[in-house]
């Protein structure tokens, strides 16, 4: 049982106590890889995906019985700007859409045999436009991480969050911005697909933004808290429940990455339990990607956001699960080995 996050604070304790992966289960991990029968690195990464779902998991032989792929939705203040190429009502709809099993995360999270579950967060209370004012006080922020925090099922084995909400590229493009530093423009895009003169206002946006917050943040929630999302800040809350049950996760596109980035820029090796799924079409992914130090399983082009392709990353790290963990020896084989 996790323990209720009392202030952020204790949230931040939290992050620096996590649990590491069981370097005993590492070990046979990798003695158990060495005896397969192949030569030695023939299945490259797969290999090391294997070994580090196992320290996670603290078993030298591991399973993936049950994975879990969580949405989020929330909705955003800042799009009074006219920063997206759809109005908020969407959120909603898609929300329905999920609940009645029509979107894409609905097919790609059966195909993998995953739980889904989705969480609306207070879609008729957008949180505040952060070019005005904070995004969401210590209150609301902390209610929306709990909120993640709650959400992750203790006896999955894997976790793949995602998230609904029309605009969120535009908080995560400013929350990259604060972190990581560079131009607004260096980490804005297209998100749903705004023309020329919708990007230049987006990017005014999250300029304007980062302007007024940059002196008063200090770490990732205090990013999160004057920048973000209520669904943004529920992945953040969920990505470090995982962490504290040791249930490995897969991350999913922009928006997902800048929810783990306000972890990462919190505590010290605070993604050391996460997998980048995939690289999305997002303008500023891939740099996100190699501020976080993630190398992405698949690069498909995608865009779609809600976790399609983290959990369509599922099948690639199942794989190397069965492979480590379903083939034999030389010994049990009767393989001569060398």
């Amino acid at each position: 049982m996790l323990p209720v996050l009392t202030d952020l604070n204790h949230f931040r304790s939290l992050l620096s106590l996590a649990p590491a992966a069981d370097p005993e289960a590492v070990a046979a991990a990798e003695l158990r890889n060495g005896q397969l029968t192949k030569p030695p690195g023939a299945l490259a990464r797969l290999e090391d995906l294997a070994i580090w779902y196992g320290g996670w998991r603290g078993t030298g032989r591991p399973v993936i019985d049950s994975p879990q792929v969580i949405i989020f939705a929330g909705n955003h203040g800042v799009t009074a700007q006219g920063v997206s190429a759809f109005p908020s009502e969407v959120t909603a709809q898609m929300v329905i859409n999920f609940e009645h099993g029509g979107a894409a995360i609905n097919q790609l999270a059966k195909l993998a045999g995953a739980r889904m579950d989705v969480q609306a967060l207070e879609l008729d209370r957008p949180t505040g436009d952060f070019t005005q004012g904070v995004a969401m006080d210590e209150a609301d922020l902390l209610a929306a991480l709990q909120a993640g925090w709650d959400s992750v099922d203790p006896v999955s084995d894997l976790l793949v969050v995602g998230e609904m909400g029309i605009g969120n590229t535009t908080p995560a493009a400013a929350l990259a911005c604060v972190l990581f530093g560079g131009e607004a423009a260096d980490w804005t895009g297209r998100g749903t697909g705004v023309d020329d003169a919708g990007l230049a206002n987006k990017t005014r946006v999250v300029a304007e933004g980062v302007s007024l917050h940059q002196s008063a943040i200090k770490d990732g929630l205090d990013a999160l808290g004057r920048l973000g999302g209520r669904e943004i800040a529920a992945m953040a809350g969920a990505i470090a429940a995982a962490r504290m049950l040791r249930i490995p996760v897969i991350l999913d596109g922009f928006i997902c990455c800048a929810a783990a980035a306000c972890l990462a820029q919190s505590a010290d090796g605070a993604l050391d339990h996460c997998v980048a799924g995939h690289q999305s079409a997002e303008h500023a992914h891939s740099a996100l990607l190699a501020k976080l130090g993630k190398e992405p399983l698949l690069s498909l082009g995608l865009r779609l956001g809600e976790g399609s392709g983290a959990a369509l990353a599922i099948q690639i790290l199942k794989g190397a699960v069965a492979c480590h963990s379903g083939m034999a020896t030389f010994a049990e084989a009767g393989v001569t080995d060398g």
